[in-house]
């Protein structure tokens, strides 16, 4: 029920929630009740408490849409959200028997490796590890990605992405990814892959996405 007030907008972003003791008078039910719905709830992110001042609602999650190409930067620049990304590292390695058969190249080809962290409001929600063939982005190795994005480096090569495969599962991070991501260790997150194609069928790129579901969900849209 409470969810759902606060979903619906009925109980505003920003404002205190009934006391324990209103809920429990509303709804017939114990406070231990209404405490414990209440703690999962702020676990969640949708709720947080004040010491001395009440419960009270949050924003509602950053929501991400899986029918739309587009990187992180982008879909938090449409949504007004003030976002950062942080390189934790940018490595070259090759290719290997499994990322070979992914972008059709060679075993001992060389792809990039990218580990970076992603904050929305100052907090860190997710944290991505992006695989692209070198010969895609040649110079990628001396690009500053705090600077420019990997989608604007997409346009700058006249790479046109129109096509992604993509799967979304619950995982347990280990204890130092969770820490990154200010979670407690371990924790269950989201884990988002996406491999995406340009217009001549070429797998241009592999990322592997871990989101936390307190702060992010995904939605599609599907026509008949």
């Amino acid at each position: 029920i409470l969810r759902n007030k606060i979903i619906s907008g009925e109980f505003k972003v920003g404002t205190a929630i009934p006391s324990e003791n209103e809920l429990s008078n509303t709804y017939g039910i114990n406070r231990l009740t209404v405490r414990n719905a209440i703690s999962i709830l702020i676990r969640e992110g949708l709720l947080k408490s004040i010491k001395g001042k009440g419960v009270f609602v949050l924003n509602s999650k950053i929501e991400r849409d899986l029918y739309t190409l587009r990187g992180f930067t982008k879909t938090m620049k449409d949504k007004n959200t003030p976002s950062k990304t942080t390189i934790l590292n940018k490595t070259t390695k090759p290719a290997g028997k499994l990322l070979s058969k992914k972008f059709n190249i060679n075993e001992d080809d060389d792809i990039y490796v990218i580990k970076r962290l992603c904050y929305a409001n100052k907090e860190p929600i997710s944290l991505e590890f992006i695989h692209i063939p070198k010969y895609i982005l040649p110079n990628l190795d001396k690009i500053n990605l705090s600077f420019f994005s990997i989608y604007e480096l997409f346009e700058v090569y006249n790479i046109n992405l129109v096509t992604a495969d993509e799967t979304l599962e619950i995982v347990r991070l280990d204890d130092k990814h969770s820490k990154l991501l200010s979670l407690d260790t371990p924790s269950w997150v989201m884990l988002f892959q996406c491999t995406s194609y340009d217009d001549t069928g070429r797998v241009i790129e592999f990322t592997k996405t871990y989101t936390r579901g307190d702060k992010c969900n995904y939605n599609v849209h599907f026509n008949k």
